[in-house]
């Protein structure tokens, strides 16, 4: 795909909402800050994005999203005079609002129906079957940077820790911070939706093997949800070891990545947090179940993917519709231990 060329100055990239994507982007976020250097880049995406992303190297002005209206939004951006935008959000609305602010040019897939707001248009690959093909976000996302003239060589996910937020966090978690205990974090729940999960008890086996075998701090990080919450509690509560659970101690998302900064191992199902682990360089085993693994590959060695050889996975449901949940329940405690063995090598606490 031949590269366009940019003559304009001020540009507007909008990031896509959900943490997986937006960790999933910044390589192509990386590669237009490269190759526009001397252009001034507005990055507009909604509070959790722009807190997960600061500190942030690829952009020199963040604008944060305050409505989901496009007319709205239309009207904020037009103030700021852009002459073209890349639309990394996938949405109607989102199109709508750079057709509507005035933005000359507009870059984006050509999907939701949206094909006629945009000025440059991009094709997701599909298969014969007309369904789109499973490839890696990163590869999705590149393909704009690359429509723009960016270099795409680099494929590493990228965050940034300040500094400040790891003071705040060790003030709130002191004892664990200031122990030489490896520091484990288990991830047991996800956005996606429930199809996602591990067996609660299967977690709490793996904490318990981590504590008697590594002396492991063990947390387990979970969103500040009724569900999620539930989840934790109950981790806890069958384990016959003492667990720290974010549920009782939230953490905004600067502390929750320097926490992850410092993490020896970080167990997950298949979920933003992980990408989040990926971008901070830790070691990681991922469990995935109904979701393709090809749509979220990064390539990253010191990852273990463990994926279960089951006749109706991937099916891409968040809710199974089994009698059994037989993805995520053929992932056996000792598959998860042997990974984890694996990477934290043979050093026992």
């Amino acid at each position: 795909m031949a590269a366009k060329a940019i003559n304009q100055q001020n540009i507007l990239v909008w990031l896509p909402s959900p943490i997986g994507d937006a960790v999933l982007c910044t390589p192509a976020l990386r590669a237009i800050r490269n190759c526009l250097a001397d252009r001034k880049i507005y990055f507009f995406a909604n509070s959790t994005a722009v807190q997960l992303l600061s500190p942030c190297q690829f952009n020199d002005k963040w604008l944060v999203q305050q409505t989901n209206s496009p007319f709205a939004i239309a009207k904020a951006l037009r103030r700021h005079k852009f002459s073209q935008t890349i639309l990394f959000k996938n949405s109607f609305a989102s199109a709508l609002a750079a057709f509507l602010a005035g933005i000359p040019s507009r870059i984006g897939y050509a999907r939701e129906a949206r094909g006629p707001l945009l000025t440059d248009k991009l094709y997701p690959p599909k298969g014969p079957s007309g369904k789109y093909k499973s490839i890696s976000m990163i590869d999705y996302y590149f393909a704009i940077a690359s429509w723009v003239g960016g270099d795409t060589a680099d494929r590493n996910l990228q965050l940034e820790i300040d500094e400040s937020k790891t003071e705040q966090l060790r003030a709130k978690l002191p004892a664990v911070l200031n122990s030489d205990n490896p520091i484990v974090i288990l991830i047991p729940g996800g956005a996606f939706g429930p199809s996602k999960y591990w067996l609660p008890e299967r977690f709490t086996e793996t904490a318990d093997w981590l504590i008697e075998n590594y002396n492991a701090t063990v947390i387990v990080s979970v969103a500040p949800n009724p569900v999620e919450k539930k989840i934790a509690e109950q981790i806890c509560r069958l384990s016959k070891h003492k667990l720290l659970s974010l549920a009782d101690t939230p953490l905004g998302l600067g502390e929750l990545k320097s926490l992850f900064s410092l993490a020896e191992l970080v167990i997950t199902n298949d979920t933003g947090p992980r990408h989040i682990a990926i971008a901070l360089r830790r070691k990681v085993i991922t469990l995935f179940g109904p979701n393709d693994p090809a749509w979220t590959e990064t390539g990253y060695e010191n990852e273990i993917q463990i994926i279960p050889d089951v006749d109706c996975a991937p099916c891409q449901k968040k809710i199974c519709k089994k009698p059994e949940h037989l993805c995520m329940q053929a992932i056996s405690v000792k598959e998860v231990c042997n990974a984890a063995a694996k990477l934290l090598g043979n050093a026992r606490g």
